[in-house]
């Protein structure tokens, strides 16, 4: 496909079209908000970023689900240019050796879209971190300063991840942990809003009882371990292991090997020792996530209707709820209806927005020192 995995010829070109594209929603918090004060105006361009963010993560979705992670074979552009459209010639000769491969003119354009909206992600969580450091030089004043920079130094890491799908091409714990890594700037970002809604509005945190507080902590971990799991049965491309439900090739406990299917340092498709998988390997995975989705499903439903018995938490509550429901029939679709595109994407963005409502729930509460309130 190409000689150098990296090359760094388009990079000025790449920084200014990713500032560019974040100077969209940048100008229009700025114009949206003549009268605001510079603090307002960081509110709503946190979450501004956040919802960017999250589209982001849904379009890295859909650039997996295509095929198109390898659209450009090369980081950060595209055969050495900013865009496919210089790039053509090297796509076309790539298209006609492979026409079914990964790389096509749509896929590259898949990919680099994907990359900019990155670049522009990463330009307002530059810009977030700037006015907190700012703020805090004009003010002598710490508060606020901390997750603006670790969301910057966050954000770092997770485009060296993205670099890494692509030179290694699309290793598996690689893409896994670059998924992962999305998730964790959501994370942060809701975070940062709901920090700043709680002070600038001067909203009290909700109080929860201990067990509560601790039960939503712990909901918080299962799903990661879930989203983990979901995770690596998309990048081994495990969804249609099991393509019926609720039996898996007929089968309660149908034939798996986990050993294989749990092996986290291997390349796409191959084993440690560049044998193809078994197919028991990708049953393993996507049983293991089938599995576990009930437990995860059911424990977070019952902390749903726990939460619903506070009343500050009752519409958070309904949003985790619905979320929950989004997920189930997504997940449902993926098996029975072999992995619609619409579906597949929409699970992923289900897990995301799971995500966002559990960390809003958390940031916005406390423990309270009793024991018995809210009925718990």
């Amino acid at each position: 496909m190409t000689d150098s995995l990296y090359n760094l010829t388009p990079v000025l070109h790449l920084l200014t079209m990713g500032a560019l594209v974040a100077m969209v929603p940048l100008c229009w918090v700025w114009l949206r908000n003549p009268k605001a004060s510079t603090r307002r105006r960081v509110q709503a361009l946190t979450l501004v970023t956040l919802f960017i963010t999250f589209d982001l993560v849904l379009f890295g979705a859909f650039t997996r689900l295509t095929d198109s992670g390898l659209g450009c074979p090369d980081w950060p552009g595209c055969y050495g240019h900013a865009s496919p459209v210089g790039a053509q010639s090297a796509i076309a000769i790539a298209q006609s050796q492979l026409p079914s491969g990964p790389v096509t003119h749509v896929k590259a354009w898949i990919e680099m879209i994907h990359r900019y909206m990155a670049m522009a992600v990463g330009g307002l969580i530059l810009t977030l971190a700037a006015f907190a450091w700012v703020r805090r030089w004009r003010t002598d004043a710490n508060n606020g300063v901390l997750w603006p920079t670790v969301t910057l130094l966050w954000v770092c890491v997770q485009g060296a991840f993205g670099a890494l799908t692509v030179t290694m091409k699309l290793f598996p714990l690689i893409v896994t942990l670059h998924l992962m890594g999305g998730l964790v700037l959501l994370a942060l970002l809701t975070l940062q809003v709901q920090r700043h809604r709680l002070t600038h509005e001067r909203r009290p945190s909700i109080l929860l009882t201990p067990m509560l507080y601790a039960a939503t902590w712990l909901g918080l971990l299962l799903l990661t371990l879930q989203i983990l799991l979901g995770g690596w049965v998309s990048t081994n491309y495990a969804v249609l292991a099991c393509n019926t439900f609720p039996l898996c090739q007929n089968s309660w406990w149908p034939l798996m090997n986990f050993e294989q299917g749990f092996t986290l340092w291997r390349h796409l498709g191959v084993d440690t020792n560049g044998q193809p998988l078994m197919f028991e390997s990708l049953t393993a995975i996507h049983y293991v996530h089938r599995l576990m989705a009930y437990g995860v499903l059911a424990y977070l439903a019952r902390l749903g209707f726990w939460l619903r018995r506070v009343p500050a938490m009752r519409t958070t509550a309904h949003l985790l709820l619905g979320c929950l429901l989004l997920q189930l029939l997504t997940g449902l679709s993926n098996v029975v209806f072999d992995w619609p595109l619409v579906a597949a994407v929409m699970h992923t963005g289900g897990a995301a927005a799971l995500v966002i409502v559990l960390m809003w729930m958390l940031t916005g509460a406390r423990p309270s020192r009793s024991t018995v309130l809210n009925g718990l």
